[in-house]
């Protein structure tokens, strides 16, 4: 390889703002005058010739290609060439002034546009058993997610080539050939044509278990991209007033979504078996990847399939799968994926609680079935020869859709799940009620009904998309398991207290004193502590805690519509919460870039980086964040002219928190105007650091707010702008929903209290009107 060097004079002609090379005189070795400016650039070609050069960073990319052919004499069209750097990057405007600073080395090679012609006609000439067809298919998959290239692409017929290959090939030609439309499908247009036989072809991927590691990922997030491409989620998309469905506009790839890709999946039975089965992989990629597949598929469930694909997931042990991954070793890295679990589940939790028991409904009606055989007793007559059923089991009358009213279809599952547990002791546990006075008897369908309701307002099932946890909640993935212990302990205390139909109120109170008790730290504590607190609290000394607690608690909050108040206006608190650090990331803040996982693994002393500080701001369309690194902190302009770089939003799939250490030599700031010192030689990751991690590419940065405001601002932030649903990291965004909840129910409260109107726990609704010779006269 031949090295030409070259110098020249500031003052030279040629190295105006028109020029971004140096005279070819001094590329052959001429005498460098005196006050010569080194050049900061080593450009190579494609023939081996590297020569040093010095480019102007105003300059246009194309300015700079243009110039650099003339200067090397090429003759063909400068449209033809473009510039990467030694990792294969390509450089773009946006990308230029780094480049240039960073003293780059880089190479002249085929534009995005040429090399994309040529990939896509090797691939419609080659076949199966061409040894070339690996490297083709590697290069596709990193080039591809360049516009020029994508689009020269698919103008080529080159996405109908690339599923050819993904029909027949497979090993590492296979993975490469899905990454590469994985990556493809980073832009909202060109896959359009992707089919239904595509998709199933994908899914059959997934469903064998011998699928190499490295086809898997790719595959799984294809079907995720697939799942989250419905017409309701298509930019500028006006919510309908009709019940229909938006329809996806000719062409767009918004024209999938949940109801196409479980289509498919359904004519593979293995296939969500072996997803679920993949959490436990060893490998923490596949399994964050399984994860976010499924969070996907329960975020955009369709009403079609909803319950078919629920009942399908719970049949595979879904929970119990996740709850491994918050004791493993492996966690830290999937915590983002599994608060989004937890998060989705509460939205699957509430539609349960709110949809009705239909007796139309075969699911629906076998477990109503299974609940009475379980039993084993027999419907009697009273003296009013009316049937009696159901009130055997405790309920106030025979309208079982009626007495299910308040816990749905969670109520029936809660309820048959306590009769499963308690066999074979189930119909011996209902026999001793009913040999008891009829007022000494406990309502064990009643009692299970207000075990859930108990259990939804301690884990704050108030409506689906609002969950504030900020860790994990092992006990509430195994709902049922704790509903039936709080159950069993409902029927303890109500023998044990001597309780009449009466005090079934003053149980109620006992139970939610022991819940609250039993499920406290829930992310630090065992299970078999749960199991003493429910199985082995003696009554008196539950009553005497409880009692105390009444003694600072207001009765008037535990009633029914003040508990409905508070679900409405947690609602209201959490959208300003998000709204609130939606704008904080428009203002923008400046943070360190900060050493991620591997350099605190590594044993070499860390170095101090160049730019260690880094300016970030969403733009108005919260599609990019822009951002600019620098030596040291300075004044930002309003708007995006001082941030030349930009992170796409849409690439974050994680926001991992508390993964990175800040440099050497870099002070951070207490929030308070004092700085702390700079950290020593042993790294150790900051808790106010997060990192945003990419599918594809790992982490996108790595970086340490300031203060813990600003870190629970844009880690928040960020998770609440994520399409598949996010979570709320921090316990301050956390607090400020129960703080701003309870200041408003405080409030509403007092234009009640304050003129001394009584809240009933309930009304009841009188009957009907005999006929409709009435008419509802205007209020004054």
């Amino acid at each position: 390889m031949s090295v030409s060097e070259s110098y020249a004079s500031s003052t030279n002609p040629t190295l105006n703002s028109k020029s971004p090379l140096l005279p070819s005189s001094a590329a052959n070795g001429a005498q460098t005058p005196k006050g010569t400016l080194v050049p900061t650039n080593s450009v190579t070609t494609k023939e081996g010739l590297t020569v040093r050069t010095r480019i102007d960073p105003t300059l246009t990319v194309d300015d700079v290609v243009r110039q650099l052919c003339i200067n090397l004499q090429i003759k063909e069209a400068p449209s033809n060439y473009a510039l990467r750097d030694d990792n294969g990057e390509l450089v773009t405007n946006d990308n230029l002034r780094k480049k240039v600073k960073s003293k780059a080395n880089l190479r002249l090679v085929n534009a995005p546009a040429r090399e994309a012609r040529e990939l896509a006609q090797k691939l419609s000439s080659m076949t199966d058993e061409d040894s070339n067809l690996r490297l083709t298919t590697f290069t596709l998959a990193k080039y591809i997610r360049e516009e020029q290239f994508a689009q020269e692409f698919l103008m080529h017929d080159g996405l109908n080539e690339l599923v050819d290959v993904i029909f027949n090939t497979h090993g590492n030609i296979l993975c490469y050939a899905l990454t590469s439309v994985q990556n493809l499908m980073d832009f909202d247009y060109g896959w359009a044509t992707l089919s239904d036989s595509f998709i199933l072809k994908v899914v059959q991927i997934l469903s064998s278990p011998s699928s190499l590691i490295n086809v898997c990922r790719p595959a799984t997030a294809i079907l995720k991209k697939l799942v989250e491409a419905d017409p309701e989620a298509a930019p500028n998309v006006q919510p309908s007033t009709s019940t229909a469905s938006p329809v996806a506009e000719p062409g767009s790839v918004y024209r999938y979504g949940f109801q196409v890709v479980f289509e498919q999946i359904r004519k593979e039975p293995k296939m969500l078996e072996t997803v679920v089965n993949r959490l436990g992989s060893a490998d923490t990629a596949m399994a964050q990847y399984s994860m976010m597949l499924i969070n996907s598929l329960l975020a955009h469930a369709s009403e079609a399939r909803w319950e078919e694909f629920i009942i399908e997931l719970e049949r595979l042990n879904v929970r119990k799968a996740v709850a491994r991954l918050m004791t493993s070793h492996i966690f830290e890295d999937l915590t983002s994926c599994v608060l989004d679990f937890q998060a989705n589940l509460v939205r699957v939790t509430y539609r349960k609680m709110m949809t009705d028991i239909n007796l139309n409904n075969q699911v629906h009606d076998y477990m109503l079935r299974q609940i009475w055989q379980r039993s084993k007793l027999e419907e009697t007559v009273d003296a009013d020869g009316q049937v009696v059923k159901w009130r055997q089991l405790g309920f106030d009358d025979e309208d079982v859709v009626e007495q299910f009213g308040d816990v749905g279809v969670l109520g029936v599952e809660c309820m048959l799940r306590f009769a499963k547990h308690c066999d074979p002791e189930f119909d011996k546990l209902v026999l001793e009620q009913l040999s008891r006075p009829a007022d000494r008897q406990c309502p064990i369908g009643k009692a299970s009904n207000e075990v859930v309701e108990l259990l939804s307002e301690h884990w704050s099932i108030f409506a689906p998309g609002y969950s504030t946890s900020t860790t994990f909640q092992p006990f509430f993935l195994d709902f049922y398991r704790v509903h039936t212990l709080a159950t069993q302990f409902f029927l303890r205390m109500w023998g044990e207290s001597g309780a009449a139909t009466g005090d079934f109120t003053r149980v109620v109170a006992l139970v939610r004193s022991q819940i609250k008790v039993a499920l406290r730290s829930e992310n630090v504590r065992e299970w078999h502590e749960v199991e003493q607190d429910f199985l082995g609290s003696e009554y008196r000394a539950v009553r005497d805690r409880q009692m105390k607690e009444l003694e600072l608690e207001d009765d008037l909050l535990s009633k029914v519509p003040i508990r409905n108040l508070r679900a409405k206006l947690y609602k209201e608190s959490y959208e300003f919460v998000r709204q609130q650090r939606i704008q904080c990331l428009l203002q923008g803040g400046w943070f360190v870039n900060a050493l991620p996982q591997s350099a605190i693994a590594s044993r070499e002393p860390p170095r101090r980086p160049s730019r260690p500080w880094r300016f970030m701001r969403l733009d108005n369309g919260l599609k990019y964040i822009h951002y600019v690194d620098s030596a040291v902190k300075f004044p930002v302009r309003n708007g995006l002219e001082d941030l030349p770089e930009r992170l796409d939003v849409s690439q974050i799939s994680e926001i991992a928190t508390g993964t990175c250490a800040a440099p050497p030599n870099v002070g951070l700031s207490h929030g308070n105007g004092n700085d702390l010192p700079p950290p020593t030689n042993s790294l150790i990751a900051s808790p106010l650091s997060f990192s945003l991690i990419s599918a594809h590419e790992g982490s996108l940065a790595d970086l340490i707010a300031p203060d813990p405001s600003r870190w629970a601002d844009w880690t928040d932030g960020l998770n609440m702008l994520r399409r598949d649903g996010g979570h709320v990291a921090s316990k301050e965004t956390a607090g400020f929903v129960q703080a701003l909840t309870e200041l408003g129910l405080k409030i509403k409260l007092l234009d009640l209290t304050g003129d001394g109107v009584e809240i009933p726990s309930g009304l009841v609704a009188g009957p009907p009107p005999t006929n409709t010779d009435f008419f509802f006269s205007d209020l004054v």
